[in-house]
């Protein structure tokens, strides 16, 4: 069944009136929220430690600054904008202890409250806001009076008003001007871990990488192998965002198309499908973020080596190369 979309007329504004919009962290996310919001005209506060590089940054806007305790208890509603890590310390020692009756926690992503890296007290709402968008792309939307889309849920609704929050939440940064969809913590969190193991970032990196390993091994220059493996992914994933795969289909050529149709589903066969679902699962049982859990409480000694090994593949080396060639990018 096709999900409901809410519209900006759909959605009131009332519920934040007069609140106090307490965003803590000021990172991609957070920098976004914070403009936005405050350039829909609420008071909003910005709570980080004291020795934060952001601190600065955040004040250039006009924002005020506080200790991310004096933030918390200032606030009414409270945007957790923190990473997935660090979240847990940051909430058990300096926003837990500060949160009174009928506050409203507010995140951007459903891992930490669904699978209880943190545990919010039972006397507050708990909401999500999640634009489907990095921030600096959901700032540029708000500035051009356009928006992007979010997903809404609720997880907590101790005052009774935790939908109609969330919703204006939505709406003040922007994001019902393209259209907001209602969740839960669950599935929002599932089908974004989904998303990016095993398409998004994971799949394609490993789909690149292969491919430009066959071509190199095959005897073509590693050049024209990122050219062919990377670099024009972009292209074809701007057509896809635009128009959808049948759109981009109609502005290849007609050998593309038909390498696309008749050997695309030969790469991507039943035994990826299989690896695919059996991510999916791993995700579904907890497996996965038990593991990830475990692998930062250790230090991420893993983590790091398969981040370094990835860094040092001969990929990257021509891709520098390659890239300095291009100031057009920038």
């Amino acid at each position: 069944m096709a999900a409901r979309i809410y519209r900006d007329t759909q959605i009131k504004l009332a519920p934040l009136r007069g609140k106090i919009c307490g965003v803590i962290g000021f990172g991609a996310q957070g920098h976004a929220h914070a403009l936005n919001l405050r350039d829909s005209g609420f008071e909003v506060l910005i709570g980080l430690p004291q020795k934060s590089k952001s601190r600065r940054l955040a004040r250039s806007h006009g924002l005020p600054v506080f200790q991310t305790q004096e933030a918390v208890a200032r606030s009414d509603i409270v945007f957790v904008a923190l990473p997935d890590t660090q979240m847990p310390r940051i909430f058990s020692q300096q926003i837990a202890p500060y949160l009174r009756a009928k506050q409203t926690l507010l995140f951007a992503h459903g891992f930490a409250v669904f699978y209880k890296t943190i545990v919010p007290p039972p006397d507050v709402d708990v909401v999500m806001v999640a634009p489907k968008a990095l921030g600096p792309m959901m700032r540029r939307e708000y500035e051009a009076g356009r928006g992007v889309p979010a997903l809404v849920a609720v997880d907590q609704d101790y005052t009774g008003d935790a939908r109609a929050t969330a919703m204006a939440w939505a709406k003040a940064i922007g994001c019902a001007r393209a259209g907001v969809i209602e969740t839960t913590f669950a599935e929002e969190t599932e089908t974004d871990l989904f998303g990016e193991q095993a398409v998004l970032c994971g799949g394609t990196t490993a789909l690149i990488r292969n491919g430009f390993e066959i071509l190199v091994d095959a005897g073509y220059s590693p050049e024209l192998a990122y050219f062919e493996c990377l670099h024009e992914l972009k292209f074809i994933v701007d057509l896809i965002h635009e128009a959808g795969i049948a759109g981009m289909r109609d502005l290849i050529s007609d050998t593309a198309k038909w390498g696309d149709l008749t050997v695309g589903p030969r790469i991507i066969d039943k035994h990826v499908r299989k690896n695919m679902t059996v991510a999916l699962k791993r995700i579904r049982t907890g497996k996965f973020a038990r593991q990830f859990i475990e692998e930062m409480r250790r230090g991420g000694k893993q983590y790091r080596a398969l981040l370094k090994k990835g860094r040092h593949h001969p990929m990257e080396r021509t891709g520098r190369r390659l890239r300095a060639l291009m100031g057009w990018r920038k």
